[in-house]
């Protein structure tokens, strides 16, 4: 019989909230640590979307063409900020690495491994937590206004289809016939009925939250600034502003903070912050019934609660640059040219940070060499899709267990 433990998740977004009540599930005691209220990081702003389709990393053949679009272009979908490039050169030159061919096929079939499982974690989850009214399975429309758009996506969608992924191509009839409000002057899109997504995540964190404090767990909202390691190299206590906690098990899920508390290990983790904007439109003036991925700018259109979000511009800044507000707004005026009666009046701002590695994989499982460590970020633009199966994947290494999916693509010294 395994050793029940106190496990301490460093981490409320989805991610750690997943991690915790998975191991709640499993009988262990839980404390969650953050200095932000459950799910109120980028958690908060995130998309809503369950993309277990999203097999392809970022980095692809022909990537190293876009770099000075990335620097130039302030409209584009991936931006690199002037005043930050020197600081994200390195991890620049790894994500370019990433991007050959037999890198690309490698990394895809490591998501896929995970993606396959993720609707299955959260469905059980979702059903374990009573959320299953914020879970929406309706699919996910992706369409093209230009030819060009749909030519440069067509790699993406067969690398998809031969992962296993079931994409159909719509003509812009049958996209209206799902989407009435899409402009009738789009060339073509692709729909992913197996998709979902979820109608507020706030709503979602919030419903795991209660689910953890219902079953024991303990919420400490103090600011974690490092780790301390003891002489038998395990960790031993976390320090906050106001002291230190002791440490029995500890569960890296901080996202984007996570690269400090690699540091305080010795690991050497090339994580950096991938900035997401979006604008929340509570008066829409549309009705929609699920969400929208504009493949030539790559932001989504999605129907939740109470309004309509647009999102999933990025942009490589780090965490101390302020926010570019420009980026938020320009997807108004690109989401107009897709949904023609948009209202974007009243318009919301809002910036996260994702917690992005050049491989577009993130680092997960038992670290090797220290004690009752374990590592649980670094999930970029799929957070929320890989957090269930991220949260089952811990709670099995902390119980004694072997997970299906194989971790080596993810361990943390991969890139030393």
């Amino acid at each position: 019989m395994v050793e029940k433990k106190v496990f301490t998740v460093l981490g409320a977004g989805v991610v750690g909230l997943c991690c915790a009540v998975s191991l709640q599930r499993k009988g262990h005691q839980v404390v969650l640590v953050d200095r932000l209220d459950p799910g109120m990081g980028t958690s908060f702003g995130n998309g809503g979307l369950i993309q277990i389709d999203a097999v392809v990393p970022i980095a692809t053949p022909g990537i190293l063409r876009s770099v000075p679009s990335m620097l130039l272009d302030p409209k584009g979908p991936l931006v690199v900020r002037w005043r930050y490039l020197h600081k994200i050169a390195p991890w620049l030159l790894k994500f370019v690495r990433a991007a050959r061919p037999e890198s690309v096929e490698r990394i895809s079939m490591a998501l896929a491994s995970l993606l396959d499982r993720s609707n299955e974690a959260w469905i059980e989850l979702v059903d374990a937590v009573n959320a299953r009214d914020v879970w929406r399975q309706s699919g996910e429309l992706h369409v093209y206004r230009r030819k060009e758009a749909w030519d440069a996506a067509r790699p993406t969608h067969e690398l998809r289809r031969r992962r296993g992924s079931q994409l159909v191509d719509l003509t812009v009839h049958e996209m209206r016939q799902l989407e009435p409000a899409l402009s009738p002057k789009l060339y073509g899109g692709v729909f992913t009925p197996n998709a979902n997504s979820i109608t507020y995540p706030l709503h979602l964190s919030q419903r795991l939250f209660e689910y953890f404090r219902r079953n024991g767990g303990r919420f400490i909202k103090e600011n974690v600034r490092d780790i301390r390691i003891g002489e038998d190299g395990a960790v031993t206590n976390l320090i906050t502003e106001k002291g230190a906690h002791d440490v029995e098990s500890l569960v890296v899920a901080a996202g984007a903070y996570s690269k400090s508390f690699t540091n305080s290990t010795g690991a050497k983790v090339p994580l950096d912050t991938e900035r997401g904007y979006h604008l929340w439109l509570p008066d829409s003036g549309i009705e929609m019934r699920r969400p929208v991925v504009v493949g030539d700018h790559h932001f989504g259109i999605v129907p939740m609660t109470g309004g309509i979000r647009l999102g999933g511009t990025a942009e490589f800044a780090g965490l101390h640059l302020p926010p570019y507000w420009h980026r938020a707004d320009i997807l108004a005026d690109l989401a107009e040219d897709f949904v023609p009666g948009l209202n974007t009046a009243g318009a919301e701002r809002w910036m996260g940070y994702r917690p992005s590695l050049p491989d577009s994989l993130p680092v997960l499982g038992k670290d090797p060499e220290r004690r009752d460590l374990y590592w649980a970020f670094g999930h970029g633009h799929l957070g929320l899709t890989m957090a269930a199966i991220t949260g089952k994947i811990i709670a099995e290494l902390a119980s004694g267990s072997s997970p299906e999916v194989d971790l080596s693509p993810f361990r943390i010294g991969r890139f030393v």
